[in-house]
């Protein structure tokens, strides 16, 4: 007998006794459903945002109907940290995961999240491909039962994504970073994104006449690397039209402790082969055109995995009552400052896209027999453009996703967390946005910020630089990003508590964004004032801290008149 049939069976039996199950907690039939849609490592490299390379008609079409935020940060650029903290709305030092080896509800708090609270609110909640990092960050079971009403749904062709299947010129097959694929000659003929979006297609449809509402998670796995997408996508981007980061080279003031230095991508094949210097490389210019060249088709394809789920909502008569929001863990480097993928506190890796689409609140609702999301081909030559949404300009955080959404849908809002919350289950370390959603925004808020932190094994660069365990961790690096600076302190770090010690100073960075948007000149040690550093492990917190110091300066910088 077929094993994937009789699981599917099984799976579907689970959804169908939960449906029924849960009917004595059947909420409002007029709630709305909930489609949380997550890439992996992506940076805003998107038409809606402005990016003059990268094609990504589907979710430019999305972004048309929604409210756009155009500087939304996570709180650490590295997968588990970071989707462990918006999807329990707390930041990393409450959650005490700064990389993958401990599981929240054991080593920090029993902390509710996301989908949890909309599963005691009535709803059926689903997840598919990568949601919660997988392993012991989340229990090795995507936190099921606690997050998610059926066992969440893992594609089988997932399993050959390091195996060697990237066949090279001479037809060997090896573990490559760049790996762009015929589909056919797969293991499974499919890839894992593929799979997901005929999951999450097909539970659209048994969702779509369920008494209950619906919330849906689903995870691409792009575009993480490797590289394994359809070989067609690198159409899109011929290499001669490929450009260099603006800003390749290590910036001269860059304190070593900050550098990442691309460990996971020195372990691909093809980037050993290069015979790359540890730590900064740098990598011939030409392999690094190939990167930049697969990463954005990496994006069209899952752009076109988007478009797929969304065209669905249109067919199944649910895109009138579902909220989509759409966004990534982190960023991920392409070259900038000599540095690759995520592991920093940069923009590149910490900035994410942020849409929220409500129906009849982000944009009108559809004339009858009108799609709000009709599939457009990326391959068909010219679409239409689309403008740009609701645009919010003001700093905004992943933590925020949790209270938003909890408002959006007319659930009781959450409390925030008061400095110390490890007892307390439920409570959010971030804000709701429903209110930028719901009302145009007149000015920019200059005095909303970002947190995010990264640590390090040491002040120099190491082979574990980029993902420390827990107890190699000495120093973090506390960030704030505000519409005008970054600052960020590296200080010492006691991985026993995960308590830093602010008055340990061991580098800072300071970005001028208006001068100096790419965060190459920092200026520090210009604006370093040491009585005032001192005053920092006085505060509750280092967000307080880095806060009231931010302030400070920016009174000095504007009596200068820099700012």
């Amino acid at each position: 007998m077929n094993i994937m049939f009789v699981n599917t069976q099984m799976w579907l039996f689970l959804l169908i006794l939960h449906v029924l199950e849960a009917g004595v907690f059947a909420v409002d039939s007029k709630q709305v459903n909930i489609l949380y849609l997550i890439a992996d490592d992506l940076r805003p490299t998107l038409g809606c945002y402005s990016d003059p390379v990268v094609k990504s008609p589907n979710i430019d079409q999305l972004a048309s109907v929604s409210t756009v935020f155009s500087n939304a940060y996570a709180q650490q650029a590295v997968c588990g940290p970071s989707r462990v903290s918006f999807l329990t709305s707390r930041r990393p030092d409450t959650t005490k995961l700064y990389d993958f080896n401990s599981y929240w509800r054991v080593h920090a708090g029993n902390y509710t999240t996301l989908p949890q609270y909309f599963k005691s609110n009535g709803y059926t909640t689903l997840s598919v491909g990568k949601v919660f990092h997988p392993g012991i960050a989340s229990n090795h079971s995507d936190d099921y039962p606690y997050s998610w009403s059926v066992p969440p749904y893992h594609p089988p062709s997932f399993k050959y994504e390091k195996r060697k299947v990237c066949r090279d010129k001479d037809g060997t097959l090896h573990s490559n970073l760049l790996c762009a694929v015929d589909v056919s000659e797969m293991p499974l003929g499919t890839l894992p994104d593929m799979e997901n979006t005929a999951e999450a297609i097909q539970l659209l449809k048994s969702m779509k006449d369920s008494p209950n509402p619906f919330f849906l998670a689903v995870g691409f796995y792009k575009p993480h690397i490797p590289f394994r997408i359809p070989r067609e996508y690198l159409k899109l981007y011929p290499i001669e039209s490929m450009t260099l980061a603006p800003d390749p080279d290590v910036p001269k003031k860059l304190p070593n402790v900050a550098y990442n230095p691309w460990t996971d991508i020195r372990k691909r094949e093809d980037v050993q082969a290069l015979n790359l210097s540890f730590p900064y490389g740098p990598i011939p210019k030409d392999f690094q055109l190939q990167i930049r060249q697969h990463y954005f088709a990496s994006v069209s394809y899952v752009d076109a995995q988007v478009g797929k789920i969304l065209q669905a909502l249109d067919d199944f008569g649910l895109a009138n009552d579902t909220i989509v929001v759409f966004s990534s863990d982190h960023g991920w480097s392409l070259g900038e400052h000599g540095e690759w993928a995520k592991y920093s506190n940069f923009d590149v890796a910490t900035r994410v896209p942020l849409i929220v689409y409500k129906p009849g609140v982000t944009s009108p609702f559809p004339r009858p027999g009108e799609k709000t999301f009709p599939f457009i081909d990326v391959f068909q030559g010219t679409w239409e453009q689309f403008g740009k949404g609701h645009g919010v300009e003001s700093v905004v955080e992943l933590v925020d996703v949790f209270p938003t959404l909890s408002h959006l849908a007319g659930l009781r809002p959450l409390h925030h967390c008061p400095s110390s919350s490890f007892k307390i289950e439920l409570c959010t370390e971030g804000s709701s946005l429903a209110y930028l959603i719901r009302n145009p925004e007149r000015d920019t808020n200059r005095e909303a910020y970002s947190f995010s932190q990264y640590p390090r094994p040491s002040d120099s660069i190491q082979e574990n630089s980029d993902l420390p365990d827990l107890a190699d961790i000495h120093i973090m690096g506390y960030s704030i990003r505000s519409t005008d600076y970054r600052y960020t302190l590296w200080v010492g770090f006691d991985p026993v508590h995960c308590q830093p010690n602010m008055t340990d100073i061991h580098a800072g960075e300071m970005y001028l964004l208006a001068e100096d948007p790419g965060e190459d000149n920092n200026v520090f040690d210009e604006f370093y004032q040491a009585t005032v550093l001192c005053k920092l492990g006085m505060l509750p917190s280092w967000t307080d801290s880095l806060k009231h110091h931010i302030m400070y300066l920016s009174s000095s910088l504007k009596s200068k008149g820099i700012l």
